[in-house]
Order: C-alpha cells, then sequence, then structure tokens
C-alpha cells in the first residue's frame, strides 16, 4: 500500500488562496507579510501538518532553520514545560530545536555550545537561568555572531534581548496574599542562589512581611536550590522549630511540593495547619494533592516568545541592539488551590 503523499508548499498555497512566495515569505517571518495574510496561511499550515522541507529551505536562503536551547537548571517541572512549548512553536515555524545540558565543567560546557555552533550553524541560542548570565557562554556566542535570547537574566540587560516576568513584584502579592489571609507566621524557602530570581523572589517576600510590620526571625529563612530533595531538607528544618510557621511560601512548585510532602508524613494537615504556596505553577503543581496554590509564570509564553524572536530575524546582528527592544516583560497571575487557606 503507497504511502500518503506528503503535503507541499504548493497545497498549502493552493487553500490558501496565495502564491508559493507569500507562504515561504510567512514561514520566513518576512515583516512584508500583513498580518491577515499570515493568520490565513498558518492557518492552512497547521490544517495540512505541513512541515517544510529543511534541506530545500537552507538552498533558499542563508539560514540553518535549526535553533539551540541550553539549560543548567534543577527543577524537572520548569525545563520540560519550557521545551515542550518551545518545540511546538519551532515545528509551528518550520524550525528544528537542538537542546544541550550544561556540563558542571565550564570548559566542557563551551565546547558543546561551539561544537553546537560548528555543526548545526544555528540561527539562534535560547539561554535559560542560569547559563543566561554565564559570561563565558555569552562571549563564545557573540564572538561566533550567534543571536541569542536570555530568559530572566540578572545582568548585562543591554546586551542581548531577554524575557522575564516581575519576580520581585509576584513574590510581594502572593507574600501579601498570605498576609491578608491572615498568616503572621510565614517562612519561606529561597531557590538556587546562582539564579537572579532567587534573590528578586526573596526580596519580594520580605519586603512584604516589612510593608505590613512583620518581623520574621531568621530560622523562617532556608535556602534551597529549586530541587525537591533541597526542598524536602528545608521543611524538615522548618517543622522542628518549636513555634513552627502557618504558611511556608517556596520559590517554586518543586520546593512547594516537598514540603506537602514532608508535612503529610509529619501528620500536619494542609491547609488546615500549614498553608502552602509555591511558584511557576507547573504540572507538577495540579498533580500532587493538596493542589498547589502558586504564581503562574507564563512558561509557554516565555519559549514561544523565544522563539519567534529568534526566527523573526530582528536580532541577526547583535552588534546592532541599540535601536531595537531588548527588554520583553510578560505577565504572571497567582493561583489559589487547595494548599492555602484563610487561617
Amino acid at each position: 500500500m503507497a504511502e500518503p503523499r506528503r503535503t507541499r508548499i504548493q497545497d498549502v498555497a493552493e487553500q490558501a488562496g496565495v502564491s508559493m512566495m507569500t507562504v515561504s515569505r510567512v514561514l520566513n517571518q518576512d515583516k512584508k507579510v500583513s498580518n491577515k495574510t499570515r493568520q490565513k496561511v498558518m492557518a492552512v499550515v497547521e490544517k495540512l501538518n505541513y512541515r517544510p522541507n529543511v534541506s530545500a529551505r537552507r538552498l533558499a536562503s542563508s539560514k540553518s532553520f535549526f535553533i539551540g536551547l541550553l539549560y543548567d537548571n534543577p527543577s524537572d517541572s520548569y525545563i520540560s514545560q519550557f521545551l515542550l512549548a518551545a518545540l511546538k512553536k519551532c515545528r509551528a515555524l518550520g524550525y528544528h530545536l537542538v537542546v544541550d545540558e550544561a556540563h558542571l565543567d565550564i570548559n566542557k560546557t563551551i565546547e558543546s555550545v561551539k561544537q553546537l555552533i560548528d555543526v548545526t550553524q544555528v540561527d539562534g541560542m535560547i539561554l535559560l537561568p542560569p547559563m543566561c548570565d554565564n559570561e563565558d557562554v555569552l562571549e563564545v556566542l557573540t564572538k561566533a555572531n550567534v543571536p541569542f535570547v536570555r530568559i530572566t537574566p540578572d545582568t548585562k540587560l543591554n546586551s542581548s534581548p531577554y524575557i522575564c516576568m516581575d519576580d520581585y513584584q509576584a513574590a510581594f502579592d502572593v507574600t501579601e496574599r498570605l498576609i491578608n489571609q491572615g498568616h503572621k507566621k510565614i517562612a519561606h524557602i529561597i531557590g538556587n542562589n546562582k539564579q537572579g530570581v532567587s534573590r528578586l523572589r526573596y526580596q519580594g517576600y520580605l519586603d512584604a512581611l516589612r510593608s505590613n510590620k512583620i518581623t520574621t526571625p531568621p530560622e523562617y529563612i532556608e535556602q534551597g536550590s529549586f530541587t525537591y530533595q533541597s526542598g524536602m531538607e528545608a521543611a524538615v528544618k522548618l517543622l522542628a522549630l518549636d513555634d513552627k510557621p502557618t504558611a511556608i511560601f517556596a520559590a517554586n512548585d518543586d520546593m512547594a511540593a516537598a514540603v506537602i510532602s514532608i508535612a503529610q508524613q509529619q501528620g500536619i494537615n494542609i491547609p488546615g495547619d500549614l498553608s502552602v504556596v509555591g511558584f511557576d505553577d507547573t504540572q507538577l503543581a495540579r498533580s500532587v494533592w493538596p493542589h498547589i496554590s502558586t504564581v503562574k509564570q507564563p512558561i509557554n509564553e516565555m519559549a514561544e516568545l523565544s522563539v519567534s524572536l529568534l526566527a523573526s530575524g530582528q536580532y541577526d546582528n547583535m552588534s546592532n541592539l541599540k535601536s531595537l527592544e531588548l527588554r520583553h516583560i510578560l505577565d504572571f497571575e497567582l493561583i489559589e488551590r487547595e494548599s492555602s487557606s484563610i487561617k
């Protein structure tokens, strides 16, 4: 039995009522194409499940249609959600996503990045935290003239386009929400100290307490690393205190889930005896019970935007960014679920 014929660019053009050149321009993010035409063409692309021939597109342009992504983040929930969203967006735009994990040895990471550039000739790189602030990686990409988009960086904000949310304000708001629910004994588990967002979330927590004239003892603060294991270790210490907190704000959902696990092992009722809130709103927050109240970080939107920015070509010349918008701030949302309640 013959295999079904693969959808061609001619098929897309015919159904969309446009020329093959227009379809090509849409797929290559040509700014001269109107939004109406772009939407019409992309609707047919999705309907027919059209996948451009990468080899042919390479011959017709100077692009490789590969986008690289470098990560070194201990939160599996965050990474998996970001990768899936980025992969889906790449497919929609006719790109391939090449993923690489950073090594503990920075020299090996640099070699991997150089090899990735040489082998695939990537059109751009997405750098997740904490690699987004690694000066060695930034230097390699800059010297190779490879465009890059950074996710929630903490340094050199004028050196590249970047995508973030207001982590400080989100942490302030979620802490104040706990205060407004009647909590005064609120502990915090700080995230990875190599990531700027950890500092911002910690500062937002502190400032919310101070603005409400609440003094927090130092033993209510525990250092985590965004991992489930670090959340468990912090929870054991916090719940062993004579004057236990009535609420714990963990800097991500992995650590919040660990707090819930330890509390339940100790017979502590959630949310009756202890409210727990996290950060990110990953799938994990909806998988454990009770479901975790959290800050919804727009992870999917960050991933999709990072791919779109690189595919657009507007940042191809990284030596001339003065006239371009570099900062892209996305909104957050407080999500209340069963892990927190009024005290």
